[in-house]
Parts: structure tokens; sequence; C-alpha cells
């Protein structure tokens, strides 16, 4: 079975940390996979600090530092560096789609790396349902697993 690769935007994370209750079910079941060795969650480096400020709401209660520090280092979480080249592809995200420029990392770090599946709770973005960057497509979706990813956990004919 191939590892399914998801890119996460930071209000996903924001979702389970806080315990959000219109994201923290579907948050759990994809980190949940992850932790099974189902797939990776891939986010960039900006991820790290932009999750303590949600939109709108207050920073993130500081006793929650080591609950992030270990989140970030989860085997699961692969985080892909916000490079120069990234930032001008962001760059180019913000001109060509009209994404804002935090999202717009978000979005050219997917497409960078060739990961189709975005997961995010940002309206603006799921209602693009798929962004083009440079020839390829980013699918926007709100974070999801597969039925079959759940039911299989590696341990088939065992």
């Amino acid at each position: 079975m191939t590892l399914q690769i998801v890119y996460w935007d930071s209000n996903a994370f924001l979702g389970l940390l806080n315990g959000e209750e219109d994201k923290v079910q579907s948050c759990e079941d994809v980190w949940a996979a992850g932790e099974r060795g189902l797939l990776a969650i891939v986010t960039s480096t900006l991820t790290v600090a932009e999750v303590i400020y949600a939109k709108g709401a207050s920073k993130l209660d500081p006793a929650k530092r080591p609950m992030v520090n270990n989140f970030f280092r989860a085997a699961h979480i692969v985080q892909k560096p916000l490079t120069r080249t990234i930032a001008e592809l962001a760059r180019d995200v913000v001109w060509d789609s009209n994404v804002r420029p935090k999202d717009a990392v978000h979005i050219a770090t997917a497409a960078y790396f060739k990961i189709k599946e975005f997961h995010t709770f940002d309206k603006p973005l799921l209602d693009s349902k798929l962004i083009t960057v440079k020839g390829f497509g980013v699918s926007i979706q709100m974070p999801y697993v597969p039925r079959q990813l759940e039911i299989f956990d590696g341990s088939e004919g065992e």
C-alpha cells in the first residue's frame, strides 16, 4: 500500500490543538491514521509559528507550548522549509489565484513538493476546490480520511 500524503494548513492543527467542535473529529481521524503509519501530514515550517494565533481569536495559551512542540515532532508530521523558491512561488499564487500571502505559502509548499491533497477549513480556499500552480493541481478540501484507509491498519495477513 502506498503511503498517503496530505498537506495541512495551520487551521487544521489549530482545530486539533484547541479541540474546536466543528473541526476536531475530522482532524483526529487524519491524525490517528498518521499515528498508525497510514499517512503522512506535511506542512510548512511557517505553521510552527502560525498556530499560536487563530484568525479572530486570542493567542494560544502558553501552557500549551509542550503540546505544540510535541505535535510538530510526531513521526507522521513532515515539515518543509519556507525557502526563497517557495516564497517566490507563493507570490505567484497571490497574483494568479488571489490567495492571501500566508495561505499562498501553504499552497505553494504543497505544489512544490507535489502534494495533491490540501486540508483546510479556510472557506475562501475551500470554495476554490482546486488551485493550479505552475501546471500542478492542488485539491482543496476539509481534513478527511477515506473509509478504506481507516479500515486498513496494516495487520491484514498476519
